[in-house]
């Protein structure tokens, strides 16, 4: 079959295409009652030349009224920002916390005009911070919310997988432009029985949505499926976004629309993904779609049940993923060679001799990447043996994924980053009786 990415693009679609980026990254989700074992999975590919990002330890602790830390901004001309400390603060091993609580992220950007950069919280630090503070994925939600609104969020539009033992959820997030704090966000439980992706694009669409929001929570809840911000509908009229009904709103198309690049780089890495676990004739009519054919086909299911249950293997393996097999297969198009490789060192982007544009594949595994982990929440363990973070450094399919335990304080080099911890260095408590706590700084810095 003829492979469209070393052929001229897509006439029209090629000319919505933008650079893909480098620094992107592939989430994996996946529910409990989809996996092997009853465990839940999220896992993160973090692809960007020069992320070598580390796994970093945070002390748990408890904390005086009054306590503040210190936001480290990025770069090296950042202002230290003072915010006040939680009561109580759970350890956090890489981004899995003591509770089995772990958060991935992909990037998608969306609106540009909607990045707000007097946010004092970039995602990561949205991520690290909620992890200290939250012992379940809805607990984690709430706290997001809570912490943009106080201090608001500065960073593009951003997509979390929020995961704890017994439920993986999702999220969309994006800020509401510079002067204005908070953001809008949409948040959906995935089913216990599903698969779920994303890969640097907005996936969410419509959603369930509640009468009014919840006075104590502020944002409006639909009990076990979804969260949202209350203003999300009416923020994207006010922007001139939307001017539908309620019941017909998309996240995606207010705040993440897709073009053409969003949908070859972006999606069709969900899309191969879908492909291992579920029919592949289905998932192949899903092609159209990936051509730019927006009349024939849309959009991806948001998940989908797998015809047989998931393993922790199994993910690892798609963390791999260069579309062999398929119509995108990169062992088998002409920049393949004659050893029949997969991996790039070129730009995704570039022109032929005649100035034809033209583009390669964009897989989950790739030569960028800076690391991958893969984290497994299991109910049926306590929770300092039962939350597994699988991690390498460098490109997955030629490294090795290494398992660090919920409970772990330390990392062997070269896997080893920041280690917060108070001044007094108190040994680790029980989990929920934490005694030692950081006082003075959280790492600000995005991967």
């Amino acid at each position: 079959m003829n492979k469209k990415s070393l052929f001229p693009c897509l006439a029209a679609a090629c000319l919505l295409s933008t650079a893909a980026p480098t620094d992107a990254c592939t989430n994996l989700i996946v529910g409990k009652a989809a996996s092997v074992d009853g465990s839940v999975i999220c896992t993160y590919n973090c692809d960007g030349f020069g992320f070598a990002s580390p796994l970093s330890y945070s002390a748990p602790g408890r904390h005086a009224a009054g306590e503040m830390i210190a936001l480290r901004g990025y770069g090296p001309d950042a202002q230290p920002r003072l915010i006040a400390q939680a009561p109580y603060t759970y350890a956090v091993a890489g981004l899995m916390n003591e509770n089995q609580v772990s958060i991935v992220e992909t990037t998608w950007d969306g609106r540009e005009e909607l990045r707000n950069p007097e946010g004092w919280l970039d995602y990561f630090t949205l991520m690290d911070l909620t992890l200290q503070r939250s012992a379940t994925a809805r607990e984690a939600i709430a706290v997001m919310h809570s912490l943009v609104q106080e201090y608001g969020y500065g960073s593009t539009g951003e997509s979390f997988a929020i995961c704890d033992k017994d439920e993986a959820w999702i999220m969309e997030m994006i800020g509401k432009g510079p002067g204005r704090k908070g953001a809008v966000w949409v948040a959906m439980r995935v089913p216990d029985d599903a698969i779920c992706a994303y890969a640097n694009a907005s996936r969410i669409r419509q959603f369930p949505q509640a009468r009014k929001a919840d006075k104590k929570l502020g944002f409006c809840v639909v009990e076990g499926e979804c969260m949202y911000s209350a203003d999300v509908i009416s923020f994207a009229r006010e922007m001139g976004y939307y001017n539908g009904t309620d019941a017909d709103f998309s996240f995606r198309e207010a705040y993440g629309p897709l073009d053409w690049s969003a949908i070859r780089y972006c999606e069709a890495r969900v899309w191969s993904f879908f492909r291992h676990h579920f029919d592949t004739d289905v998932i192949d009519s899903y092609l159209p779609f990936l051509n730019g054919q927006l009349d024939v086909c849309d959009h991806l299911p948001l998940w989908i049940t797998p015809k047989e249950k998931v393993s922790v293997r199994d993910i690892m393996n798609d963390m791999r993923d260069h579309y062999e097999g398929t119509a995108l297969d990169m062992t088998a198009d002409v920049s393949a060679g004659p050893w029949a490789s997969p991996y790039r060192n070129q730009p995704v982007n570039f022109e032929s001799s005649d100035g034809t544009p033209m583009f390669r594949e964009r897989p989950i595994g790739c030569q960028q990447s800076g690391m991958t982990m893969v984290c497994q929440m299991r109910s049926w363990l306590p929770d300092a043996v039962g939350g597994v973070t699988y991690f390498n450094m460098d490109e997955p399919p030629w490294s090795p994924m290494c398992p660090c335990i919920a409970a772990s304080t330390a990392f062997p080099s070269p896997s080893a980053g920041r280690t917060t911890t108070s001044a007094s260095s108190a040994p680790r408590a029980p989990s929920g009786c934490a005694t030692s706590s950081p006082t003075w700084s959280i790492r600000a810095t995005a991967p």
